[in-house]
């Protein structure tokens, strides 16, 4: 996709810190469904991740990243042999989502930190632009 005008340093950054705001809500959800079970494999919950793809500007360069969508992931979920449990089957088994909660805190501080990187380009923008507006 084509972007029609060049960017400013505000749009990319808007844009970089709404991606990282849907990486953190996916780990946050995963992190959340953890440990839950399911009566059958296809009910299991699966972990979100979403898939960013770059933009273009004008000139064909890659200006900044958007979510293309927020897949669930080809992980297969876990069967344990639970049988006391409401919603285990005719085997006993229920099936417990494949989050793998180190994986999600370390995504939610690497989405946190690059969403921090953003603010402070952001910070001294404005910092840079205000010292521009004195001189004058």
């Amino acid at each position: 996709m084509t972007v029609a005008n060049s960017m400013s340093l505000f749009d990319v950054a808007g844009r970089a810190m709404s991606a990282q705001l849907v990486r953190m809500n996916a780990a946050a959800s995963n992190l959340a469904n953890a440990g839950t079970v399911a009566a059958s494999k296809e009910e299991a919950y699966r972990p979100l991740r979403p898939v960013f793809q770059q933009e273009l500007d004008a000139t064909g360069n890659a200006a900044t990243v958007k979510v293309a969508s927020v897949a669930r992931a080809d992980v297969a979920p876990v069967r344990r042999h639970e049988p006391g449990h409401p919603l285990a089957d005719e085997n006993g088994d229920v099936w417990a989502s494949p989050v793998d909660e180190n994986e999600e805190m370390i995504e939610m501080l690497e989405a946190s930190r690059q969403y921090q990187n953003m603010v402070e380009a952001l910070s001294t923008a404005k910092q840079l632009m205000l010292e521009t507006v004195r001189m004058k």
